[in-house]
């Protein structure tokens, strides 16, 4: 008998490795710019086959192929430098019910003769994971100029920039802006060009299609919280036209970023997803 215990448990255990998500408590990670600490599952192993999505994701396009899609974390163009694991395709994926959501705010801000511009939507915990290895690594600090210009990236844990768990990676929150119609697309960053402060003026940061928010999208600094006191005047009154118009369709605002939205109530507010960012991913499901 001890032997048959001991096998069963043997069995559990391999078991439970093979499951594709990670079912942990929610809390405050939801809000959380790139997570909360926490134990992270590694990727898996190289040769082993992707988890699918669940049949409650979409493909934005899908649901509104208007709004506009510039994913950055698909490109060099983010605080790491590089494209970030695990975005196999250039495309936003949603639980459907933020989707929906984000869909009927569009039909609003379109009447304004605006347009909503995600940057990042569902992220694996793979992305996750090079988030945080990045951050380990102090000898890569090829972006600093740009994403983080004041922030030691030794503290980048500490300030609660960069930690193991994200809410993105359940499928609900999304990171966006807004544009003004007619808006021309975003020339795309080449790698080496010379950085500019993603807290300086409009005109002085990186060229961006979408309304002055008084920073670029992940901008590690204290101006990216979203009432803060010194963004005023068309800045402010940009803030709050993308807060105001996204909390009327059920969505949350981060206080600590203003483009981070979390729809709620979430669909899976206690998963941790891990397919990659692919049309593959949705296969046979849609």
């Amino acid at each position: 008998m001890p032997r048959l215990a001991a096998a069963l448990r043997g069995l559990a255990v391999t078991a439970a490795t093979l499951v594709s998500v990670a079912a942990l408590p929610s809390g405050a990670e939801a809000q959380q710019p790139h997570g909360t600490p926490s134990s992270a599952p590694a990727a898996p192993a190289k040769g082993a086959k992707d988890p699918k999505a669940p049949k409650e994701f979409v493909a934005l396009r899908d649901v509104d192929p208007t709004i506009r899609q510039e994913m950055r974390y698909y490109t060099p163009h983010n605080f790491m430098g590089v494209p970030v694991t695990g975005y196999q395709k250039p495309m936003c994926l949603l639980t459907r019910d933020a989707a929906e959501a984000l869909h009927r705010a569009q039909v609003s801000f379109l009447k304004e003769g605006y347009t909503l511009k995600v940057y990042d939507c569902y992220r694996p915990q793979r992305a996750v994971n090079h988030f945080v290895e990045w951050a380990k690594d102090l000898d890569d600090q090829r972006m600093k100029g740009e994403f983080y210009p004041q922030v030691d990236k030794s503290t980048l844990f500490e300030d609660g920039y960069i930690a193991e768990k994200s809410g993105h990676s359940r499928g609900s929150t999304v990171d966006l802006t807004l544009a003004k119609l007619p808006a021309l697309p975003t020339r795309p960053y080449v790698p080496g060009e010379p950085l500019r402060p993603c807290y300086g003026p409009q005109d002085e940061r990186f060229p961006d299609n979408s309304l002055d928010m008084g920073t670029g999208f992940d901008c590690f600094d204290t101006l990216a919280h979203t009432l803060d006191p010194r963004i005023k005047g068309e800045q402010r009154k940009n803030r709050l036209l993308l807060k105001e118009g996204l909390e009327k369709t059920g969505f949350v605002n981060y206080e600590n970023e203003w483009w981070h939205f979390t729809f709620q109530p979430e669909t899976f507010p206690d998963t941790y997803f891990d397919f990659p960012v692919a049309r593959k991913s949705l296969a046979g499901r849609h």
